[in-house]
């Protein structure tokens, strides 16, 4: 990795997604037992160890520099004949064949921002989806004190220790429109030397819209669906009250 970083190479530095969500949907792809999808790959975090494990895996994501990435990753591993990187979007794709699963991991789906951009790719979910097929995604359940804590705050996420000794510290600003349900995010990766001198600060903004869980059971079962299972941790603990994550397995109607 060269000296100055990209976005895609902070992702991939510090995005280490929700606990135990690889070996999750790992499980689910093998329960599959047929060709896999995965919506809003970025950079290969779930479809490479898939592919690793003998997966028959596609990944679809709208970044070319999170493809690139995920690409030179699978390389170094090994698997770059065995993994489909293509780039789309998960509102408008055809790819001329179904999967057994299809799944938007680590909250993916809340990039779609309105409604109707919900509602278009859960129709095209649904068309590529094998009979018999799962539908799996995970997103988190809003807190109203959670929002009030953050609201127009500078937080910190999490640092991370290099090999070489340098640090990468990040940085979220969010805005929230409860109105729209929407949050807006500029996230800063500021990296340290050894000494403690900042060496780049990379910034970026994306907007997520959150989505409560009855909301998003109604959604599904507009669209086509229905929740054959839900939890509230990847280690399968029942959905409730106190759940942080909602993961959801669905099938076509």
């Amino acid at each position: 990795m060269s000296n100055m970083y990209h976005w895609a190479d902070y992702y991939d530095l510090t995005q280490r997604g929700v606990a135990g969500d690889v070996e999750f949907y790992l499980d689910q792809a093998k329960q599959a037992g047929g060709k896999v999808l995965d919506l809003a790959c970025g950079t290969g975090r779930i479809s490479i160890p898939l592919a690793q494990a003998g997966v028959d895996v596609t990944g679809l994501d709208l970044s070319q520099e999170m493809l690139e990435r995920a690409r030179r990753k699978a390389a170094d591993l090994g698997v770059a004949d065995s993994l489909c990187l293509l780039q789309g979007d998960m509102r408008s794709f055809d790819l001329g064949q179904t999967f057994s699963l299809i799944m938007i991991p680590f909250r993916s789906f809340l990039h779609l921002l309105h409604i109707h951009e919900q509602m278009k790719a859960l129709a095209c979910i649904r068309k590529h989806l094998a009979p018999g097929g799962k539908f799996v995604l995970n997103v988190f359940v809003p807190k109203i004190q959670h929002f009030h804590e953050e609201s127009e705050k500078m937080s910190l996420r999490g640092t991370f220790r290099l090999d070489n000794g340098e640090e990468v510290a990040m940085w979220d600003y969010t805005r929230y429109d409860h109105f729209q349900q929407l949050c807006e995010v500029t996230r800063s990766y500021e990296r340290s030397s050894v000494e403690g001198l900042l060496i780049e600060r990379v910034t970026g903004r994306f907007t997520l819209r959150y989505i409560f869980p009855a909301e998003l059971h109604h959604l599904l079962r507009l669209n086509g669906f229905k929740v054959i299972q839900r939890y509230g941790s990847f280690a399968k603990a029942p959905f409730d009250a106190g759940s942080s994550e909602l993961i959801v397995v669905a099938e076509a109607l």
